[in-house]
Order: C-alpha cells, then structure tokens, then sequence
C-alpha cells in the first residue's frame, strides 16, 4: 500500500488538497516566525524562510499535512468563535474569582457527561479544549459523541449542559 492511500476516502470527503495546506502551512509557519522573532534583517528573514521550507518539506514527506493537522478550511468560522469563546473565559473567570474571594457563595464540585455533536476529531478536540480553557471547568476523558466534564459549580456545569458551546464548536467546524 502506498504511503497516504488508507487516509484517500476521508481526505477526498473533506475536499483535500496538499498544495493548498501546504501553501497555509507555509503561511502559518511563516507568520509565527515574524511576529515571535519581530528582526527584519535580511540574514534572519534568509534563515525564516529556509526554516519554514524545512519544516514543510519534513510535513509533506511525512505525510502530516492533511485537514486535521493544517486545518485552513475552519479559519474564518475559528476567528469568529474566538470572541465569543474570550467573552465566555472573562465571565466565567469573574464568576470563579468572586466565589474565592466571598465564602458565602456555594462551590459544589460535580462531574458529569456533556454530549458532543461533532462529527470530526477536529471539532470534538475543539470543544474539549473550550471547555477546559473556560475557567471552572475541565475536560477529564473525551469519548465519541460524549465529553466528561468537572465543573466547580452547579452554574458551570448548566453553563455547559446548556449547548450554546456545543452548538458554535458545530459551526466552526462546518455544520449547520
């Protein structure tokens, strides 16, 4: 079997093309470099671009540039789901201070299933990582279809329960 035919089928179903994750890997890889080096010299931005020709080289030989790994086609859904995703940390982060600060405010630990309705790996990932970056709450184990969730809170854990999360990580990924 040659390298890459297992992954045909699914690449095929999510519209694959190398070149074009290349081209945004490339892009990426690029991007991070500038604006974590911030030196314009020509030496430095020589050895960027040799870098990053590298390192994409080395992805496409290992075969790792696919939807998942450089997932271009979810950028302008993420970028509208990141203020979203930065209002909810805020507030969920006022709402935990506030109960450190004041012990008359209940705290009641709770783990519980939130379900999933992701169809990839990708968008699962995603929502996982939402919730943990939410303060007051953590994803544990992640299953098909179900998440487990601690919460500090009963009010984070309806927060959770409530689907607004799920239903925007559905979105970025590509549903409905």
């Amino acid at each position: 079997m040659e390298r890459g035919e297992a992954n045909d089928g699914r690449r095929a179903a999510f519209g694959y093309r190398p070149v074009f994750h290349a081209v945004g890997l490339c892009l990426a890889l690029a991007a991070t470099w500038l604006l974590l080096s911030g030196y314009f010299q020509f030496l430095l931005l020589a050895l960027g671009v040799l870098s990053v020709g590298l390192c994409v080289w080395i992805a496409m030989r290992m075969d790792l540039i696919d939807h998942e790994g450089v997932p271009i086609h979810i950028t302008w859904a993420a970028l509208r789901y990141l203020p979203w995703l930065a209002k909810e940390v805020v507030k969920a982060n006022i709402d935990v201070a506030r109960r450190v600060v004041d012990p008359a405010l209940p705290i009641s630990p709770t783990m519980f299933d939130a379900p999933a309705s992701q169809q990839s790996d990708l968008g699962q990932t995603l929502y996982a990582n939402s919730i943990t970056l939410t303060p007051g709450t953590v994803s544990v184990d992640l299953d098909l279809q179900v998440i487990r969730v601690h919460a500090l809170t009963a009010d984070a854990a309806d927060g959770v329960l409530e689907g607004e999360m799920d239903r925007r990580v559905s979105r970025v990924e590509g549903q409905a």
